[in-house]
């Protein structure tokens, strides 16, 4: 596929905005460090913006670029994240709970799509054997758990695939591309698993906008309907329009979006890669990274820094 055919699939991304979408991103900025919410980088005292552009150009997208609507958004995520102090969060998370909280959500297979956005999978039927360890863990924690890996995905996996090769390049990778797999769960699996779903959607949807560009749900049940009228509601309708059923023969489709090289095998593919391991690192990504981190890390200009600053 053309790499301008697949750059026009990341339509309201940096380096890939209309006039009109600069333009907000312009009146956004400024209304926002009138509001105390932004600062802009300062070369001559060699400070960097406050937040980077990606991040504002996400809050855009969620509100149809209209810089008012996404200031009250981003103003909310901005109060949210001073609640729960954030930075000290995923600044002093150690690696054996972040590893243990791996288990209990999406995982990076440490692999790319077609755009370069990173493969998540989440197989549900995987979580029914660590049920009780989920449910011991204190709802507190849990949630801050849940804000640690986002975090992760934000300042570490979106700028690592933004810093390798990718045919959308220039244009900075801040979404994913996600299989949700559902062979083999059962329906009161879901049951159980509804509010640790629900509540990992709404604190996506709220405060780490757009960072979903493509869902795929695979291996669907008889009865996903019933759970189709759970989910819809946890999401707004832009993620809702991002989420297609491939039902229990997805290889065609999912070759469509992900190189068979990096798709896994039981997908279809030819990458020998299970839920439960750990990133499997392409040769580009070893090259910038060693290995995969244990623990809280980001990636800026091209370096590993951990622990994360404050």
């Amino acid at each position: 596929m053309a790499d301008n055919v697949l750059k026009s699939q990341l339509k309201g991304h940096l380096g890939n905005l209309t006039t009109e979408q600069e333009q907000a991103l312009v009146v956004f900025k400024e209304n926002l460090t009138k509001a105390g919410l932004y600062t802009a980088a300062d070369n001559d005292e060699n400070k960097v913006a406050s937040h980077d552009d990606p991040t504002l150009i996400r809050f855009l997208r969620a509100r149809n670029f209209n810089p008012a609507a996404a200031q009250k958004q981003f103003a909310d995520a901005e109060n949210w994240r001073k609640k729960h102090n954030v930075p000290k969060l995923f600044s002093e998370i150690n690696a054996e709970d972040l590893e243990h909280s791996r288990k209990f959500y999406p995982r990076w297979t440490g692999r790319r799509d077609k755009l370069g956005l990173p493969l998540y999978v989440y197989r549900l039927a995987s979580l029914e054997p660590v049920q009780q360890e989920l449910d011991a863990i204190p709802p507190d924690t849990r949630y801050h758990r849940i804000i640690v890996l986002y975090e992760f995905m934000t300042r570490f996996t979106f700028p690592l695939c933004s810093h390798l090769p990718h045919s959308t390049s220039p244009i900075p990778i801040s979404s994913t591309t996600t299989i949700i797999d559902l062979d083999s769960v059962s329906f009161g699996s879901m049951w159980k698993l509804r509010h640790h779903l629900q509540e990992a959607s709404r604190l996506s949807t709220a405060n780490y906008p757009e960072t979903l560009h493509h869902i795929a749900i695979i291996n669907s049940p008889s009865f996903f309907p019933t759970i189709w009228n759970w989910v819809k509601g946890w999401f707004d309708e832009g993620t809702r329009q991002k989420i297609h059923v491939l039902g229990r023969d997805p290889g065609t489709a999912l070759c469509e979006l992900i190189d068979v090289k990096d798709l896994p095998s039981v997908y279809g593919g030819q990458l020998p890669w299970k839920y439960e391991d750990e990133p499997l690192l392409d040769e580009d990504t070893k090259l910038a990274v060693t290995e995969f981190p244990k623990g809280a890390a980001v990636f800026i200009d091209g370096k590993v820094i951990a622990p994360p600053p404050l």
